[in-house]
This record gives C-alpha cells, structure tokens and sequence, in this order.
C-alpha cells in the first residue's frame, strides 16, 4: 500500500511531504513491484457519458431530443449501479440513439476535447506507464481505442464492447457474446485475463468497486472528478477527487506538485457565487458559508484552510493567523483590506490581494444617483406621495449643473467620481493627505478645511486606517455651506455620528446620503438601528454601494483569478503584502519559492547552497518590501534533492514550496 499520510501544511514542504516532492524526479513506477492500473473509460478517462453525447449529436434535429437524452441518462445510471441489467441497458440505449457509423467520427472529435482535466494534465505519466494500464469500460472500442491511443495505450490494453452495424452503417445493436456486454463482465473479464501484480482500479461506478469486492484488485479508487455516484463512496478505500490525487496517494510522479483537491478554499459572507466556481474549476475544495464568523468560529475552522475568502466584516487577526497552520492566502473579495492584520500576514508568508478596482464604477454610479435624488428633494417628495400627500413645489430643487462637488480622497472611486461628475456639469474640488494628479478640470484644494467651505455637496472617499477616524466630526460640520449635501461610502467610522446627527436637526445639511456605518448587523436576519433613522432627508443603504451584480462577479473573477495564479505560478502581482513579481510561464524546470525575513545576504546564501551542489539556474527573480523578501528561482530538473532541505533551513525562512 503506498500512501501517504496527510499531515502537513498544504502546498508546504515539511519532512512529511519531502519524499512526495521527490517522485517528481526518481521515485518511478518501475521502483516499484510491478503495479497494474485498471481505468475505467465514460465519467472517468473523459468527463462524460459517451453513449449520451453520441446520442446529443445522432438527435441532434430531434423535436423530442431532450426528453430522449434524459431517458439514455437514467438508464446508463441504473445500468452502472446495476439497478437493471447491463445487457438491458446497453440494449435499451442503442435502441434510443438512432445512430451511424459518421456520427462516431463526430464523437471522437467530441471526446478528444472532454478528456478528464487530471488526466490530461498528467498524459506523459500515462504514456510512459501505458504498458501497465488497462481501460476496461462497458462502453464501446469504436470510440474509446482512438481516443486513449493518444496517450500511448495500445489496442490490445482496451477492453470494451463492440457494435453491430447494418449495410448502411447504422448502429442496430452490439455483441452480445461479449463479456462486458452481461452483469458482472468486468469482474468476469478479469478472472480470465490472469493478470499478475498488484491491481488498482478508478472508476466512477459500481460494476469498478465490483473487481475490488470479487478479490480481484487490492484497491478501489472511486474517481469523483466528473460525477460523484452516493452508491459507491462509502465502498471506495479512497474516495479520488483527481488523478493527480491518485498519483500523490501512491508516491507516483504528478504533472503539479500537489493534488489540486487538498487545497481548502472558505467562502464566508456571502462571497459572490463566481468565486466558487472559478475555485470548484480549478479542482479545489471549496467550502461556503453566507455569514462572516467572529474570532472563536474562525479560529476553529481555519485550521485546515489553504485559502480564506472574506468580504469587509470577517476580522483576520493575529490570533486567527497562529492558528492557521496551512493558510497560502487571504482574498478580500472588497476593495478594503482594514480588516486584515496585514503585518501578520507578511510574517507567516501568507498573501493578501483585493480587488481594488473591481467595484469603483458601481460605488460611483450610486453616488451620483443620490446627489442627484438629493439636490431635487425626490427622495422625501416620494415618500409624501406614499402618504397620500401631494405637494408639487420648486421649493428646494436644484440642478447639480454648476454646483461645487467637493471629494474627499482622491484614490480610485474618488478620482472615477471626479471624471463624472465634471462629465454632469459639476465643479469638482478634491482633498488627499497623498498628492494626487488632477483628473480633467478637478481642482486640488489645500486643506480639508478649504474643500469644506468651498463645496455645496461634500462625499467621502478615503481608507480604512485608524488615523482617519472621526475624520469628519464637529469642526468639519461647522465649516460646511448651510444647506450642503453630505454623502459616506467609504467607512462607518469615518464620521462622529452624534455631530452628524446634530448638523441634519439644526438644518445645516440639506440631506445626506449614507452606506456605511460604525456597526453594522452581522447578517440580513439582525436587526439594525441608527441615530439617522429619524431624519426624513437621509438616504440610508446597507452598505451596498459595491453591492452590483456586475461588481461582485468582477471581484470574484479578479480576486480568485490572482489567488490561483499566485498558488499555481507563485506570481505575487496585485498582492496587498507581498513584493508584487508577475513571472514567466514555468517550461521544463522546478520553480523553489523562497519567503523570507527582508535580511541582508538571503539570496547570496540560496545561490551559494545551489552553486555548491551543481544546480543551473534557469531564471531568478528578487523582490524585496519593508518586512519580507520573495525569491523565485527556476532550476532544471536534474538536482540533488538534499538541496531542498538545506534551502528550508537557512536562518530567517519564512516560508518555502516547490513547483513542478
């Protein structure tokens, strides 16, 4: 039995995972007792049923099409799980396909493209093991044979049914005398084949765990990568998410360095549906919870997370990253990452992106929108109408043309809401602590205090430090226009609530608009209150100003995608905390991954530990912040192996991982 114990920090390399790491070079099947490997061919070799595909294109003008290939579904299911005969099924499915021999040519063609991704992705291990994998499959060897010769398998390797065809080539049945063709065939089958050494088998169904049953195979794999069948998960001795799992459990070479399935991805608060599944597709575990989780909850379940997804509540703390033992990265699926200890972060090697760019246009678009509602009275004059109350009036109502708008943070939802509020008609004044280039006719004020007194709308738009809170308090309410416009999308505790409060009652606000407050309920069941609540003039939102269909699928699909880069390539680019480095694709070389303490020497040390063993250097690549240093390095695939346990113990490592 080869398999390895899963303890260790994923993707990490610890003493545990060194000899797994060195398969990739010289731990060959051939070192082995001779090892045969069974696999079986639909929902496994490739990723679908091939009968129900030949089916989709033989129907393909079929008015009836859908209800048909739902119907050969059903009845491949209750063949594999042998619910009906497999002769049945066979027979019952033929009958429905209405196929020809030219519609074989178009399968294949359909088939080569829908090879299992894991399988794919390890095809010179198969090819250079072919002698010793057998696909035996109840399907059929006109469309399975062209389909594995690609992988070096030979003819004689597969064993499958065979069709019946008439003079004109339509597909009127199959033979039956063959053995795959009748219940318990492969069982049958392999009785008669006498093969000698140990015996694996992947499948997905049950007539594969009844080779393992009968005696015949040492181990069962049930392969979960295209379909997962309840019926034989709990009889699998393991449960196979991937080949390149199957291949790790058995210390064989794998095409990546560690099986895709083991990396752990939370989802909490919410994160938009996409992130799921730009993770689900690339082979992690994912796991989702609607609700962020308070310190105690986190602490717990971080444990054995690889990848943590938050939004703006969840509180990534020092105490919750000691705890987080296997934690690569954190995605704040926001623009903000206040909630981050940053610092922590960079100490334990973990890598932090955002996505600050993702929801700009929607944050500003809502802006807008409210000076707009504001500046004409709409929102209290609708709800007078819901009332009852009907008082048409120019009292109050102003165009926003030529009006003052005053931006306070001059970053990227400030400065996009400059460009369009000028494109409006409004004068845009701005303030930033960090000098910032004027967009358009903008113009810079000096102080906070000289954009307050010049503006007659006043918005927000700085970050989360702890330095800008109450940034907006009493003195600045005073130095406002009477009758000014005051709008928060940026953070609750930005502004002293009670001043606020005091500036709407007194009338030296015309309105507000406000989307973030100094507490927020946990989730959409908790009940919220707010000293504003009372103030008719006072648009309130919870915190949705990012909340767009189109700026949440744009966060998922930019924080995922950089996180995966960063796992896959080690590419560091748009990380928060880390040195931004955006690498090269990795050709036919190892890529060492080495975090470390910003300390004088490190890559004098790495390069001297690989000068000294004869490693070539195919590229390098260095960058250094003010807390750590990231080095890349790419060294062809000939290496002495005691390198990797000499580079994890030079003084100040961090962290250190290899890709293959």
């Amino acid at each position: 039995m080869y398999f390895l114990d899963f303890n260790l920090q994923s993707y990490y390399i610890n003493a545990n995972f060194l000899s797994s790491i060195m398969a990739s070079n010289n731990y060959t099947w051939e070192t082995m007792d001779k090892q045969i490997l069974v696999i079986d061919f639909d929902s496994t070799f490739v990723q679908v049923e091939a009968l129900v595909e030949l089916a989709s294109i033989s129907l393909k003008d079929t008015s009836n099409k859908k209800e048909i290939l739902q119907e050969i579904e059903t009845i491949t299911n209750q063949g594999v799980e042998e619910k009906i005969l497999f002769s049945e099924s066979l027979r019952r499915r033929i009958e429905l396909l209405s196929a020809n021999k030219t519609h074989l040519d178009l399968l294949i063609k359909r088939l080569k493209r829908k090879i299992s991704v894991s399988i794919t992705r390890n095809k010179e291990f198969i090819k250079e093991h072919s002698e010793n994998i057998y696909i035996i499959s109840g399907g059929f060897k006109e469309f399975i044979v062209p389909i594995v010769r690609q992988f070096n398998i030979k003819q004689e390797n597969v064993f499958a049914n065979t069709f019946k065809f008439d003079e004109s080539g339509n597909i009127i049945g199959f033979d039956e005398k063959n053995i795959l063709a009748h219940d318990n065939g492969k069982v049958a089958l392999l009785k008669t084949m006498n093969l000698e050494g140990d015996i694996y088998v992947i499948g997905d169904g049950y007539t594969d765990f009844q080779i393992k049953k009968a005696g015949l195979a040492n181990k069962f794999y049930a392969f979960t990568e295209n379909i997962e069948r309840e019926s034989i998960l709990d009889k699998a001795d393991f449960v196979t998410p991937s080949f390149d799992e199957f291949l790790y459990l058995n210390k064989l070479p794998m095409a990546i360095s560690y099986p895709k399935n083991r990396i752990n991805v939370l989802l909490l608060e919410n994160v938009d549906p996409n992130a799921f599944k730009v993770f689900n597709e690339e082979g992690y575990n994912v796991q989702i919870q609607k609700s962020e989780l308070n310190e105690d909850e986190l602490l717990e379940r971080i444990k054995d997370i690889s990848i943590l997804g938050i939004r703006s509540k969840t509180q990534v703390t020092d105490k919750i990253l000691q705890n987080a033992h296997r934690l690569m990265a954190v995605g704040a699926f926001c623009i903000g990452t206040d909630q981050i200890n940053l610092g922590a972060c960079s100490n334990k090697g973990i890598a932090v992106f955002n996505a600050p760019y993702s929801n700009t246009r929607s944050v500003v678009e809502m802006v807008l929108g409210e000076i707009i509602i504001l500046m004409r009275n709409i929102y209290q004059q609708s709800n007078q109408m819901k009332q009852g109350i009907w008082e048409k009036s120019v009292a109050g109502n102003f165009e926003i043309r030529g009006k003052k708008l005053g931006i306070v943070g001059y970053g990227n939802i400030g400065s996009q809401l400059s460009v369009l509020a000028e494109a409006l008609g409004l004068d845009v004044y701005y303030y930033d602590i960090v000098e910032k280039l004027a967009l358009g006719n903008a113009t810079l004020c000096k102080s906070l205090d000289e954009l307050l007194r010049k503006s007659d709308i006043v918005s927000v738009h700085v970050d989360g430090r702890t330095e800008n809170k109450n940034l907006i308090s009493d003195k600045q309410f005073r130095l406002m226009k009477t009758g000014a416009i005051f709008l928060n999308a940026s953070r609750g505790f930005i502004v002293d609530m009670k001043p606020f409060a005091k500036a709407l009652e007194s009338g030296k606000l015309k309105g507000a608009a406000v989307d973030v407050f100094p507490e927020e309920p946990k989730n959409n069941s908790t009940d919220f209150n707010s000293e504003l609540q009372r103030f008719p003039n006072v648009i309130m939102t919870p915190h949705i100003g990012g909340s767009t269909i189109e700026a949440q699928k744009n966060i998922a699909d930019f924080v995922s995608d950089k996180i995966i880069s960063y796992v896959n390539t080690g590419s560091s680019f748009y990380s928060v905390n880390f040195p931004n480095l955006q690498l090269p694709e990795l050709k036919k070389a190892h890529r060492l991954i080495h975090i470390h303490q910003n300390k004088p020497g490190l890559l004098a040390q790495i390069n001297s530990l690989l000068a000294n063993r004869n490693i070539n250097i195919v590229g390098q690549y260095l960058k250094t912040n003010e807390e750590i240093g990231y080095v890349i390095t790419d060294i062809a695939r000939e290496y002495d192996e005691g390198v990797i346990k000499e580079l994890r113990k030079i003084p100040n490592t961090i962290k250190f991982r290899i890709l293959y």
